[in-house]
């Protein structure tokens, strides 16, 4: 029987929890600012001492020695290079005054950790909102908009340093900016992803290494449905934003004919159901005409007034974008998208990626 006891248990329980999170993200972001601090007292001095033939090894090495006999471990030489790397790289954002005022709070009597927080609440400074190991994962990545785009997703996804780690090395980016118009690859960099149309949830290709198959080996649709069902978390996470999974082998039936759909999905952000059939053969017109209809059956019958038209993907190991253009007609709400059993080739991406903004940059000029 559940008494008294076990309720006051479980909301003291609840209070310690958020309390320990709570104090474990203020360390954190704490953290985040010294380290940034730290960054901008070396570059301070580099510069200074600019005319010396060479800055960094001996100093960076005595000045750890130092701090790590004062405040023991975690003052390497590596860690104060990845703090000037830091500095280096948020620099540009109007965060400096930082520094100075940490600096001046503290000689007054004021704690480090309360003037970072003081000043975090001001709208006119850049804040930092994750945890230092993200923007070690962060400050690996070259591109500055790619760099941007990581940031936003984390802060709004509420990444964890895993699930960010997995989504670079995914190239999330890269496949994203080539599922879009060229219009579009510069909005990434500044506002993340975002979903206002069907065309928004697509990328090419569809990254599903974490399912575990072998790409050298043939495997049917309904064991690469099954490791799918195995692995919903991480597909949900590689679909994108505001998927919420319904069904497997969702079944419907007129004409006293049954019909499945391999995946049932809805989209919460675009208020929309979304079908996904696999293919692991080549994709015929036959797969677009029977998506067709599946789609033609969820509006008419299983979407609400206020719902959005219904939204079919043919996930399939290649797709032939002619093949897609002539079955279907122009407004048709069908996609075909390609999956991979492996992480794409990154530099690849890149370099595509670059022509693309690259065009976008004449385009402007123009």
């Amino acid at each position: 029987m559940y008494k008294r006891e076990d309720a006051l248990f479980e909301r003291i329980s609840a209070l310690i929890d958020s309390a320990r999170k709570r104090v474990k993200t203020a360390v954190d972001t704490t953290m985040v600012y010294t380290y940034f601090g730290v960054g901008h007292y070396i570059v301070e001095d580099e510069q200074q001492g600019k005319e010396r033939a060479v800055y960094g090894k001996a100093i960076l090495k005595n000045l750890s020695d130092r701090l790590t006999g004062k405040y023991g471990e975690g003052w390497s030489v590596e860690t104060l290079n990845k703090c000037r790397k830091f500095y280096r790289i948020y620099s540009r954002y109007n965060i400096s005054e930082i520094v100075h005022s940490v600096d001046e709070m503290t000689s007054i009597g004021y704690g480090v950790q309360n003037s970072v927080i003081d000043l975090r609440k001001s709208e006119k400074e850049y804040v930092f909102r994750l945890s230092w190991s993200h923007y070690l994962v962060l400050m690996r990545i070259e591109n500055p908009e790619a760099r941007s785009f990581y940031e936003i997703e984390s802060i709004q996804q509420q990444w964890s340093v895993r699930q960010l780690s997995r989504q670079v090395g995914s190239s999330l980016y890269e496949r994203l900016a080539l599922s879009r118009d060229k219009d579009e690859v510069m909005r990434l960099a500044e506002e993340g992803q975002t979903i206002e149309k069907p065309s928004d949830i697509i990328k090419n290709p569809l990254t599903l290494e974490f399912l575990g198959l072998r790409p050298d080996v043939a495997y049917s649709e309904n064991k690469l449905e099954n490791a799918i069902i195995n692995k919903m978390q991480q597909f949900l996470l590689e679909l994108g934003k505001g998927f919420l999974f319904e069904a497997r082998q969702k079944r419907f039936t007129f004409d006293e004919q049954h019909f499945y759909v391999d995946l049932v999905f809805y989209n919460r952000l675009l208020q929309c159901y979304v079908l996904v059939d696999l293919k692991t053969d080549k994709l015929s017109h036959q797969d677009l005409g029977q998506m067709q209809m599946y789609v033609n059956y969820y509006d008419r019958y299983v979407k609400m007034d206020f719902e959005k038209p219904t939204i079919g993907i043919l996930l399939c190991e290649s797709k032939n974008d002619t093949l897609v253009e002539l079955t279907l007609p122009k407004d048709a709400n069908i996609y075909a998208s390609a999956y991979q059993l492996y992480l794409p080739d990154k530099t690849l991406l890149q370099a595509k990626v670059k022509e693309w903004i690259a065009e976008f940059e004449d385009k402007k000029e123009v």
